[in-house]
């Protein structure tokens, strides 16, 4: 496993570029990081804890922010700068600009992930706030990247976290974190209940997740640090990661898809390993 960057605020959401640099956020930072030639730059101080991200049909970076954190008590913040929102980055200026904060009058809660289907819509999940004993609702929503429309596909989830679509782009599958569980949604209806896919066995935790080009959807796995793989049909393994309990996203780049970069979000570093099928290919990139 060779480190590509290190020294980074609990970093997130890696998104390979074509350029072969990889941008990450940095949740605890506040920031939106690129990381290439052994070194880092700051692309903007985004604020609040920038969570997940991925490049839209317009060449932008889109950002779940999930508001940010109580860094004493380690748990969501609260209050008045510490909304929840879905934001978009201009990677040649630094701008960035909030498309979304509310969905039908009600508030975002934590943006967590997101992914953008071949007709440009994107997909992203609420993970909820925890704060002083309090677990706010999780969801599942799907929204035009101009700002335009949001559509609540669940609102009723336990702690939904990596979003991913299926090769032939008819299914969004979510990873639920507290559950360890992965479920999938039909891309083509909007209110509906999730098919179970798998549950992972032991004390772990899901958090972002890539698919594959075969299919296998590849869950970022916590406290037992690792990645777990899982097959359309339930099957599942795991590739341990040992030294890191917070193993939290991957994706592919390469000419061949088959470099995987990972974060180990409590060490604060940016990982890459080849791994063993390439990875499904993105519908947009910068």
């Amino acid at each position: 496993m060779e480190i590509v960057a290190e020294g980074l605020a609990f970093p997130e959401g890696p998104v390979v570029m074509a350029d072969g640099s990889v941008i990450v956020v940095e949740l605890a930072g506040g920031r939106i990081t690129r990381c290439w030639n052994g070194r880092t730059e700051t692309i903007c101080a985004i604020g609040g804890g920038p969570n997940g991200a991925a490049i839209g049909p317009d060449g932008a970076l889109y950002v779940c922010n999930n508001g940010g954190l109580d860094l004493v008590k380690f748990q969501n913040a609260r209050g008045a700068g510490h909304e929840g929102r879905v934001e978009r980055v201009d990677l040649a200026t630094g701008r960035f600009d909030r498309l979304y904060d509310v969905c039908d009058g009600i508030a975002l809660e934590a943006p967590n992930d997101i992914v953008f289907d071949a007709e440009g819509r994107m997909w992203f999940t609420d993970l909820g706030k925890s704060h002083d004993g309090i677990r706010t609702a999780s969801g599942l929503f799907s929204a035009a990247p101009d700002g335009s429309s949001i559509t609540a596909i669940n609102r009723h989830a336990m702690s939904y976290n990596g979003v991913g679509l299926s090769p032939d782009g008819a299914h969004v599958y979510v990873a639920d974190t507290h559950q360890a569980r992965l479920w999938r949604y039909d891309r083509r209806v909007e209110a509906q209940r999730p098919t179970w896919v798998a549950t992972a066995p032991g004390p772990v935790g899901f958090d972002s997740l890539a698919v594959t080009a075969a299919g296998h959807i590849c869950v970022a796995t916590l406290y037992d640090g690792g990645i777990t793989t899982i097959t359309p049909d339930g099957q599942v393994s795991k590739r341990d990661i040992a030294g890191e309990p917070y193993v939290t996203n991957i994706a592919f780049g390469g000419a061949d898809r088959r470099d995987a970069y990972i974060t180990l979000s409590q060490t604060g570093r940016l990982a890459k390993m080849r791994w063993d099928e390439p990875g499904l290919e993105l519908h947009y990139n910068g």
